[in-house]
């Protein structure tokens, strides 16, 4: 796969054939590290979760000793037709202004990606065209989101060896919660947050959009069907993302809400899709602690977090690198010369 770049979506049935044939953790790394991690100079499982985590990093870069030496943390910008009705507390001027902000270095991501040494990148889709009213037709023609899939596909540095995908969105709460709805049931008022801060009647006006979009689009077709539906450009490209890192044995930490739903559209296409990746951290919007169990991801941190942006998953990303460096750079046992009981 890793020719996987000349790869071009234009329909998407070409998503669903290439989902049959993405790589699978190295079962020989997996046994190695297992093996390494039994030899190392502390207690059986004293390390917990971090050995898991080290485990399973080991079987995705295919070795039983390996490093952290270039993550890449992508933030996708889109906007989306259903801000226009009152979702957001702030108005879809402010995305293409995030944008500029992330560019010149003065976000909360900028400055996460500089202290886990992440390599960040933006990349803003066709911010002049918003999505359309989902409430009203399909927010997406296939044609647009193969082109966003494609977008973050072709994002994704080769070089790589861990990557987080984020995103900027008016609205995108939005269509994350009618999204999670969709794929996963329950009532509209279940998935729907406060996003960036709405709340009584703003809160009841965005609830009552999930309602429709998911009344419109709800049962015709499968995770990608709906993410042409009701997702977001954005949302595509996270998804695009997400895919290629496999194609590639990168692993991926998942960020927020909006992050997981777009990973929650290629689960419900294809179970098995989303093994090469870890939940980073529980977010603050409502709903994410349930679309996390559906998936069946435990969170790495639960910080109260709702921004967005890569944020909570840059964050984990120091926890990813202290696994593998203890996994990789502890002595063990015989090294040391110490007993080992």
């Amino acid at each position: 796969m890793n020719n996987s770049s000349t790869i071009t979506f234009t329909k998407l049935d070409h998503v669903r054939e290439l989902m049959q044939t993405l790589p699978v953790s190295d079962s020989a790394a997996v046994e190695g590290a297992q093996v390494r991690n039994s030899q190392l100079t502390k207690p059986p499982g004293a390390l917990g979760r971090l050995e898991d985590l080290a485990i399973w990093y080991a079987g995705w870069r295919g070795t039983d000793r390996p490093v952290i030496n270039a993550p890449q943390i992508i933030v996708f910008a889109g906007n989306h037709g259903v801000a226009a009705k009152g979702v957001s507390a702030f108005p879809p001027e402010v995305t293409e202004q995030m944008v500029m902000n992330f560019q010149h270095g003065g976000a909360a991501i900028n400055q996460l990606a500089k202290a886990f040494g992440a390599k960040m990148d933006v990349h803003a889709l066709s911010l002049e065209t918003p999505t359309a009213d989902f409430t009203k037709g399909p927010a997406m023609t296939e044609a647009d989101v193969c082109a966003a899939i494609q977008s973050g596909w072709d994002a994704v540095d080769p070089n790589a060896d861990l990557l987080v995908t984020g995103e900027m969105g008016i609205g995108n709460t939005t269509s994350a919660a009618a999204l999670g709805m969709a794929l996963l049931g329950g009532d509209a008022a279940d998935w729907t947050g406060r996003g960036t801060g709405v709340e009584g009647a703003a809160l009841q006006a965005k609830t009552d959009v999930v309602a429709a979009g998911v009344a419109l689009h709800g049962g015709k077709g499968d995770g990608l069907d709906m993410l042409a539906a009701l997702g977001g450009r954005e949302l595509a490209a996270m998804a695009g993302a997400i895919l290629r890192a496999r194609a590639l044995s990168i692993p991926v930490i998942l960020d927020g809400f909006i992050c997981t739903a777009a990973a929650t559209c290629l689960h419900a296409t294809h179970n098995g899709v989303l093994d090469h990746t870890v939940a980073g951290h529980k977010s603050d919007e409502q709903a994410h602690a349930r679309m996390l169990e559906a998936l069946g991801k435990q969170p790495l941190l639960q910080l109260g977090l709702r921004l967005g942006e890569a944020s909570g998953g840059a964050l984990a990303i120091g926890i990813l690198q202290g696994a593998v460096a203890c996994h990789s750079g502890m002595s063990t046992f015989a090294e040391a010369g110490v007993s080992d009981g």
